[in-house]
């Protein structure tokens, strides 16, 4: 009896490792392109908007690095980065090389916490108790270096700002926030009063800016944060991973993937959050979820 549940322990164990080792040197590294389509009554158009978020930029990931550079190739319309695009104080010069042929196109962004501070090593098994928070000694990142490089590049800074342009012969309204996992966010309105669209972006997809900008008659919300779960469950129905945890008050069933609020003056706001094409440098592992930027097409309903 002894001697079967010592083996059973081992297979267990043989399994538990080398999971850990395909989440690490596979799942990491199998970058994936998603596509979604959305339709806004009223809409009088089309946008294809490229979706990139939670690169989480460590020197040296030429995997990554290369993967980034191939997305200019789509020709989206417009880029959307939702922020966290750092994981070590000396990767602002390759991330920005990495999306410089993105940054000859129309975009903007906002900060996620990793923008500002660098992951700390602590205990992964904290991830799945609730919302992480940033520790008090953590160390800044070159944060300013890094934005300047976007607005250089002419990407728009939406860190609490709101800003009108006109894109693929679209006039559009965006408003963004600084993280809301921080929260530091605050809502400032809208530039016009009758664009072809309205787009909120923020950070961390937290429920109370998520409802901030529903009422406020976004058409569209882009965010990222949750990593998708980052380890989630397998599923054989849905294509897809299930998430248990999202790192902040949104159901895990909204953790990555399209969903929809309804407006106070009876529109719907459509939400996109991003599963990430990065891990914070301290837990680099994803099961079940690999990482993804996503092209959405948004289209008149």
């Amino acid at each position: 009896m002894i001697r079967s549940l010592s083996a059973a322990f081992g297979v267990l164990g043989a399994a538990g490792v080398g999971t850990l080792v395909y989440a690490n040197r596979v799942e990491l590294n199998r970058f994936t392109l998603r596509r979604a389509e959305v339709d806004v009554p009223g809409f009088d158009g089309q946008l294809r908007i490229l979706h990139i978020s939670d690169i989480h930029y460590v020197p040296g990931q030429w995997q990554k690095y290369d993967w980034l550079q191939k997305l200019a190739t789509l020709k989206p319309d417009l880029v959307v980065n939702t922020g966290d695009n750092l994981s070590d104080r000396r990767a602002v010069r390759e991330v920005l090389s990495a999306l410089e042929p993105l940054m000859d196109l129309p975009g903007c962004f906002v900060p996620g916490s990793n923008d500002y501070y660098a992951p700390r090593l602590k205990n992964p098994l904290k991830y799945f108790t609730g919302p992480s928070t940033t520790h008090p000694a953590a160390k800044n990142l070159p944060t300013e270096e890094l934005f300047d490089g976007f607005e250089a590049a002419g990407w728009a800074n939406l860190t609490n700002a709101h800003t009108a342009a006109t894109v693929a012969g679209l006039n559009l309204e965006f408003s963004g926030v600084d993280d809301p996992h921080l929260e530091l966010d605050e809502f400032t309105g809208w530039s016009t009063t009758d664009p072809h669209l309205r787009i909120g972006v923020a950070h961390a997809p937290q429920q109370r800016v998520l409802n901030t900008f529903a009422d406020a008659g976004a058409d569209l919300v882009l965010s990222g944060h949750t990593h998708g779960g980052q380890v989630c469950l397998p599923s054989f129905t849905r294509g897809s991973g299930r998430a248990l945890v999202t790192n902040c008050d949104l159901p895990t069933r909204h953790a990555k993937g399209l969903h929809t609020r309804h407006r106070p003056d009876g529109g719907r706001t459509h939400v996109h959050v991003s599963a990430g094409l990065g891990t914070s440098a301290t837990a680099p592992v994803r099961l079940f979820c690999p990482p993804e930027a996503t092209l959405l097409t948004v289209r008149g309903g």
